[in-house]
């Protein structure tokens, strides 16, 4: 029988990081069938991701176990995945539920293999739809008086539904320091590209109002930097002088709900690695579900 694994290591570059990887997993019986490897000179750091059948029986949790030696001798920071294994992810939204539908739609026929444990917003809007997916909603409304009550409440589904992702599908309400800290690489957010020349409210209207050529979206994850975090992926479409700010805002959606998908794929598929304020995003390797289902 065997068993489809994901490596990830990111350490100091030196010389043979390959070579005792690769001699690692061939000694136990492992076939590599997709890799893909990155040095920073900037920085100095070396990361990888290994894509891996295990062929011969060798479980899961000893090749964890038999790798501890190699990744101290490197000091790696490092993780082997089941690829079978979905990661559990809480959705957030409150009034514009295009990318909510849209990553529910994947998750529906199977092009997005994660596992929704809930969806909770500060809004009732979208109650009925996530109870028809058979999908637990949380409405948890967020003042200024209540705020630090509703973020308990927030970090309570979190800890109780074993989250490994959430996912801010045009959620409106900021997360407090705290909260992103403790969830540092683990909360994913999608917003327009006009930062910061259209702050606030119609951001859409704004760039109509100034003829913008390019509509785009941008998917990073959170820190206690407003809009900051690293980025995961992007993506823009061309606009003209004919649209309306009402077309603008409909592209614009569109573009926002590919961008999520995207970026959450990257995610689950453990090609990305927070590099400082950077991020390292692999691609997707050919034949896979990532590559396969996008389009």
């Amino acid at each position: 029988m065997t068993t489809n694994l994901v490596l990830t290591v990111n350490c100091k570059s030196a010389r043979g990081i390959v070579a005792a990887i690769s001699t690692y997993l061939a000694d136990n019986g492992c076939n590599i069938v997709a890799s893909s490897q990155f040095d920073d000179c900037d920085t100095d750091m070396f990361f990888m991701r290994i894509s891996f059948i295990s062929e011969e029986g060798v479980k899961h949790a000893a090749l964890m176990e038999g790798f501890r030696p190699v990744a101290g001798k490197f000091g790696m920071d490092w993780k082997i995945f089941d690829t079978l294994k979905r990661m559990k992810v809480l959705l957030m939204v409150s009034r514009f539920g295009h990318c909510l539908n849209d990553l529910l739609y994947r998750w529906k026929i199977g092009a997005l293999p994660i596992d929704i444990v809930g969806v909770v917003s500060n809004h009732f809007d979208y109650q009925k739809l996530v109870v028809n997916n058979d999908i637990p909603f949380h409405h948890i409304k967020v003042t200024k008086e209540n705020k630090p009550q509703a973020e308990g409440q927030l970090t309570e589904i979190v800890e109780t539904t074993g989250t490994e992702l959430v996912v801010l599908a045009r959620y409106m309400q900021v997360l407090s320091d705290g909260l992103c800290s403790k969830m540092s690489g683990k909360i994913i957010n999608i917003h327009h590209s006009f930062l910061p020349s259209f702050k606030g409210a119609n951001p859409y209207k704004q760039a109509h109002e100034r003829g913008v050529k390019l509509i785009g979206a941008t998917a990073h994850y959170v820190t206690a930097d407003l809009d900051e975090g690293p980025i995961i992926e992007q993506d823009t479409a061309r606009i003209t002088h004919a649209q309306s700010a009402e077309d603008y805002v409909s592209i614009g959606r569109d573009v926002e709900s590919q961008v999520l998908a995207r970026a959450i794929h990257a995610h689950i598929d453990h090609r990305t690695f927070i590099n400082g304020n950077r991020t390292i995003v692999f691609p997707a390797s050919p034949g896979s579900y990532a590559s396969e289902r996008m389009g």
